[in-house]
């Protein structure tokens, strides 16, 4: 299976899938690519703009995977949290517009993640191990256990948590970049639903959530 890996950071949700599927792997700064490439050498790894390569090769995968930013969706980022020095902006719209047009072109199976915002969201999503999941196949429930509070764990913690090791990088930001990662557990959780599905051609495709 040709997989789209958009967003995909240091490659948290693609972890525990494995090499059986063909992967590419898009990613906007250098050295969050390195970090990737290193783990997950069989993959293609393009360092580009995520959005703008969704639109001109989507028709070549069988399945596409989303995570686009999600701060200015966050309710961390906003004064609803007590912290009035934030400075405040419109939420980044590039979330709801991947979701439409996939939804409405994507021949394949496809999910976007991102955190549970602060506003009720604009489409209705799965809510799966703390973030919300948008999808055309449906995603079953599950709890993942954590060893530690997220907003207070080291890098240390989070990198014998997911398997990284990033102490020879020189990533600006280590923990977020550790942060932003979609537990591994969770990805292969979420990829095997969509295989679930492909698997069961003749039953009718799921619906939007």
């Amino acid at each position: 299976m040709k997989i789209l890996n958009l967003y995909a950071g240091i490659g948290g949700n693609r972890k525990a899938w494995g090499d059986e599927h063909e992967v590419t792997a898009i990613e906007f700064d250098e050295e969050t690519a390195k970090v990737y490439r290193d783990y997950f050498p069989n993959d293609t790894v393009i360092v580009t703009d995520a959005h703008k390569y969704l639109l001109e090769h989507y028709k070549e995968y069988d399945f596409i995977w989303g995570s686009p930013p999600c701060p200015t969706h966050s309710i961390l980022n906003t004064t609803k949290n007590g912290r009035g020095d934030v400075k405040m902006e419109y939420p980044d719209m590039t979330l709801y517009q991947e979701i439409i047009f996939l939804d409405n072109w994507f021949k394949g199976k496809w999910v976007i993640e991102n955190v549970v915002p602060y506003y009720t969201p604009l489409i209705a999503a799965k809510k799966v191990d703390r973030h919300l999941w948008w999808s055309n196949f449906n995603i079953t429930s599950k709890d993942i256990k954590r060893p530690f509070k997220m907003d207070t764990a080291t890098v240390e913690q989070y990198e014998d948590f997911l398997g990284y090791d990033l102490s020879k990088y020189k990533l600006s930001n280590k923990i977020k970049n550790l942060r932003n990662c979609v537990i591994p557990e969770t990805g292969l959780h979420i990829l095997n639903c969509a295989l679930d599905k492909i698997a069961h051609d003749g039953i009718k495709q799921g619906e939007l959530f």
